[in-house]
């Protein structure tokens, strides 16, 4: 099972469509947040639904904003990541997901793509589509037997 993690989009939704539109064998999209309304375009750009968290530059309405959930037989943890100050480090991402039986912890926020484990658990940062972006980046997830394994991808490669 592939999936696509994006975040931090902030209005660069036709990115956001022409990238995953070229990824063969999709079998999922989540996204992180800022901004969930471009989520949204993507489902009906795509035809497909799209898992999302809202981030600190979404309303409050526009969705939970923190998931945990199952996919694959793998336990995943969705946040935008402000809550938990990612800017300063994972350390309170890390606290909070050792109280959950998760294989991977995804967040954005940041902008900056990264890949750790920590405790057993793989955290990852697919960066941002933003327009200013230095490097847009995107995640796939591989999620097989409930084993999970992520790779950072430049947009400019797919």
């Amino acid at each position: 099972m592939k999936i696509a993690v994006l975040s931090d989009t902030h209005g660069n939704y036709p990115l956001a469509v022409r990238v995953l539109d070229r990824i063969p064998d999709l079998s999922g999209i989540i996204h992180l947040g800022d901004n969930t309304c471009d989520a949204a375009i993507v489902e009906v750009a795509l035809s497909r639904p799209v898992i999302k968290v809202a981030g600190n530059c979404d309303a409050a309405a526009e969705g939970a904003r923190e998931l945990l959930l199952n996919i694959g037989e793998a336990n995943l943890f969705l946040t935008h990541g402000d809550l938990y100050n990612v800017k300063c480090g994972i350390d309170r991402l890390i606290r909070r997901v050792s109280r959950e039986n998760v294989a991977i912890a995804l967040y954005g926020h940041t902008h900056i793509p990264s890949i750790q484990e920590r405790d057993n658990i793989l955290f990852v940062n697919p960066g941002c589509l933003r327009k200013a972006a230095d490097c847009q980046t995107i995640a796939l997830l591989s999620i097989a037997n409930g084993v999970v394994s992520a790779d950072i991808v430049p947009v400019s490669g797919i």
